[in-house]
């Protein structure tokens, strides 16, 4: 099937009103854009964060009349904010695959191989965690997943206990079951991540091993473990401080990702009353914090 896409790039606080505007013509989805290479790193909790110039881009039925959708458009709203109409017919296609068509194998510490499917590496001493792109963030790509990996791959996990804290696809409790761990407990405020994760779990047979619950639930287990992970943002990071330091055992290892460099020394001095960090790892613009809790 093909669609009819239309995008338009506005200024931040009418790309909002534009989106409702396409929606309510009928758009079957609408997305934002960055128009302008402006980079927006880390939005509030609870706020969807767009770029000063936003390219609204919206998919129709055939059907749909572009130069009629142009038209509403432009009566409903002042002409001088609406710039670079843009007008294509697309074809569909298997999104997810095509996407996996620059996915490949990718190796970490030696020890740890993230495959996607068909794509499996087996080789003795190393352990290969097969996971294809999904609705969850994290498949070994991005520094701050890479990051936590190689510190998983780099360690004895052999019957420890493991909490991922904001696990996305899971990769990272797979991960470090794959490479010994006990169990690990897999948290996330997103129901999809979950979603996710337990269904890698079952791809590589380690469902009976990976424990995943919501926030909420989570708390009702009042566990602690002797490594917990934090791949997510420096602010929430910060901000739940005492509670994920509270996750991790005395003697026990806390590994904090999702940390831009220049963020480093706030979270290191978010967690001083908990945690001594070390001096951290960097990957690109990202940095990883690690430390042994006393």
């Amino acid at each position: 099937m093909a669609w009819h896409q239309i995008s338009v790039t506005t200024n931040e606080s009418t790309a909002p009103m534009v989106a409702d505007f396409f929606s309510d013509l009928g758009a079957v989805s609408v997305t934002y854009m960055d128009a302008e290479d402006e980079p927006v790193y880390e939005p509030a909790i609870g706020e969807t964060k767009i770029w000063t110039q936003t390219q609204v881009v919206a998919l129709y039925e055939l059907t749909a009349d572009p130069a009629k959708i142009r038209s509403q458009t432009l009566k409903r709203f002042q002409q001088e904010c609406l710039n670079y109409w843009e007008f294509e017919v697309i074809e569909d296609q298997a999104w997810e695959r095509a996407w996996m068509e620059h996915y490949r194998p990718m190796k970490f510490a030696d020890k740890l191989w993230v495959c996607p499917t068909g794509q499996e590496q087996r080789e003795d001493g190393s352990v290969c965690l097969i996971l294809d792109p999904g609705l969850a963030f994290g498949t070994g790509t991005h520094p701050t997943t890479s990051l936590c990996l190689v510190w998983l791959a780099s360690h004895d996990l052999i019957g420890k206990t493991v909490i991922d804290y904001g696990c996305g696809s899971g990769i990272l409790a797979v991960a470090a079951v794959l490479l010994g761990a006990k169990v690990a407990y897999a948290v996330d405020i997103d129901p999809q991540a979950i979603t996710a994760t337990e269904s890698n779990a079952v791809k590589n047979n380690v469902q009976d091993k990976i424990v995943c619950s919501l926030p909420e639930q989570f708390k009702a287990e009042n566990l602690k473990a002797d490594v917990v992970l934090a791949n997510i943002l420096a602010k929430p990071l910060i901000e739940m401080s005492g509670q994920i330091a509270g996750l991790v055992v005395s003697g026990g290892d806390l590994v904090l990702s999702g940390i831009l460099a220049e963020q480093a020394q706030s979270v290191v001095d978010g967690y001083q009353s908990y945690v001594a960090l070390d001096k951290c790892v960097q990957q690109e613009d990202w940095v990883r914090l690690t430390g042994m809790k006393c």
